[in-house]
């Protein structure tokens, strides 16, 4: 432990210059190729590798890039207690970078909050989306996908406390900030299939069938967006959308997403 000012700084000097920064575009753009072969075992090898690389180059903000992939990998293969890890990680090193405040940890409580919706840790989730929401709306210039998708997430949880109003509150800014972000065709067919989910859960679905019904049309032709690039992310919201159509009797229309995900899957 450095006994004084002067050899704290000199001790920060000496670990700054042994930092050594993992390559963050490069191993983004590896992990969206497993993603788009749904390579959920190579999708971990690849984040735990530039995890302990990073760690070894003393590198915090690579890092905190790592812990917040690794809680939306959790999230999706169900693991809760290994993106909890990874979760309370990314708010340790948040702290340590003095990111309090910022928009990297308003992204950090928006990953952690899906990941606790997801678990079905309602009342935790919501005040994460909150204070991520109240540092985005603050902050000029901000990307339009974050705070769109910031919306769609905090939408599903206001609805899944009961909070019907609230949540289509959210859903109608979510559409308004997606309408002017490109392949934000995307998000808004996601949007619909939860305001349906919404109507249906409040008013039940015979009061409700024709407004759901109008939402499944609307997702189904933004889907079918012609300039939207056919990759690894359009099948996997098109997977993400088929099981919404089968529920509420679009059977037709989920096979044909299904297939589209897994022509994409295949040929890549």
């Amino acid at each position: 432990m450095p006994h004084t000012m002067t050899d704290a700084i000199l001790d920060a000097a000496e670990i700054t210059e042994k930092i050594r920064p993992v390559p963050q575009q490069r191993i983004m753009d590896k992990l969206d190729e497993y993603m788009s072969r749904l390579d959920y075992p190579a999708v971990e090898r690849h984040l735990l590798y530039w995890l302990a690389e990073a760690k070894a180059g003393h590198d915090l903000r690579g890092e905190l890039m790592l812990r917040n992939e690794m809680v939306g990998h959790y999230r999706k293969t169900g693991e809760r207690e290994k993106a909890h890890e990874s979760a309370d990680e990314a708010l340790r090193l948040i702290t340590l970078l003095g990111f309090e405040g910022s928009v990297s940890e308003a992204t950090a409580d928006v990953n952690i909050a899906t990941a606790c919706h997801s678990f079905g840790e309602y009342d935790r989730a919501l005040p994460l989306f909150e204070k991520a929401k109240a540092i985005y709306e603050r902050t000029p210039d901000l990307p339009p996908a974050l705070l769109g998708g910031l919306y769609n997430n905090m939408g599903l949880t206001e609805a899944a406390l009961g909070h019907y109003a609230e949540s289509q509150a959210l859903y109608d800014r979510a559409m308004d900030v997606m309408s002017a972000v490109p392949r934000g065709a995307l998000e808004r067919a996601v949007t619909c299939l939860n305001r349906a989910d919404c109507i249906a859960a409040e008013a039940g679905m015979e009061a409700g069938e024709s407004r759901i019904f109008a939402l499944l049309d609307e997702a189904s032709d933004l889907l079918d967006t012609p300039d939207l690039p056919r990759d690894g992310y359009y099948a996997y919201v098109c997977d993400h959308c088929a099981p919404s159509f089968d529920h509420y009797g679009y059977f037709l229309a989920a096979e044909d997403l299904r297939g589209r995900a897994r022509e994409i899957y295949e040929r890549t």
